[in-house]
């Protein structure tokens, strides 16, 4: 192979449709890494003021308006219910929607993309690279509902430590699937038929504010199928005790989730950026 063939190889700037995805080399998800944070550097503040307390905002005024109407839920108070469902939300807000938005700019309006994959870094590879970015900062954000309802009388436990894992693979997920939706919508404003019609449905039938059995039948069983719904129950779980078979269950079906995200992402991200 010339040196031209083993760079355009490299980069993917006219890799065939069939060519199977190199390596990842840990260089490349470091530099992407690198110009993220360098990113977060300089948006730290705004972004995390809108990442931290709009989850703990709903936290609060659902446990407190709805938990003077309800005070428990089964076997939980309505606070503590609502305190660990919020986690759940926040990992859809804070990984979803910058990885609607971010991709979509970038590559559109900014070519962000176009400058990267001049450089030895392949598709496959910016992809993964920016939603390990945004689960990791999900991961830690996303917290903060549990952290407020402790404030608030829930007793902590050393299931709690897990809460951070759960996050970051729930976020993996949605911010795949933010990103693949960018690939896929016609223009950025087309984004609200996403919101609307796929976010909004997500965190409202995802156990975070009233438990999902109550649902007619077939509502509850196409819950099921709800990723969220499994990251609930297992910081749910976390928080108030395992149940390990059950909980190998949710965790497999995120882990599920995933990884046909991260399949169809980085093939519509390849079919954008190189066609």
């Amino acid at each position: 192979m010339s040196t031209a063939q083993a760079g355009t190889a490299r980069t993917g700037a006219a890799a065939p449709a069939g060519m199977p995805l190199r390596r990842f080399e840990l260089a490349a998800l470091r530099g992407t890494w690198r110009h993220e944070f360098a990113l977060f550097k300089r948006f730290w503040r705004t972004s995390s003021f809108a990442a931290l307390l709009e989850p703990t905002f709903m936290m609060l005024a659902f446990g407190y308006g709805f938990g003077s109407l309800v005070s428990m839920i089964g076997e939980y108070r309505y606070l503590e219910f609502i305190g660990t469902g919020m986690v759940g939300t926040a990992a859809l807000f804070t990984s979803a929607f910058p990885g609607m938005f971010n991709p979509y700019i970038r590559r559109v309006f900014q070519h962000t993309y176009d400058a990267m994959l001049a450089t030895p870094l392949d598709v496959h590879e910016l992809v993964t690279g920016e939603v390990v970015w945004l689960a990791g900062k999900s991961s830690i954000y996303s917290c903060a509902p549990v952290v407020v309802a402790m404030a608030f009388g829930l007793d902590p436990s050393p299931g709690m430590l897990v809460i951070p894992l759960i996050v970051f693979v729930t976020a993996l997920g949605f911010a795949l699937f933010g990103m693949w939706t960018s690939t896929v919508v016609p223009s950025i404003n087309s984004f609200d038929y996403v919101i609307t019609g796929v976010v909004t449905p997500t965190f409202l039938v995802a156990g975070t504010f009233f438990p999902v059995d109550t649902l007619p039948g077939w509502v509850h069983i196409a819950a099921q199928a709800n990723p969220l719904l499994h990251c609930v129950e297992l910081v749910r779980h976390a928080v108030f005790g395992f149940r390990p078979l059950a909980d190998l269950g949710h965790f497999a079906a995120l882990l599920a989730f995933a990884a046909l995200m991260w399949v169809i992402a980085v093939r519509g991200m390849r079919r954008r950026l190189i066609g």
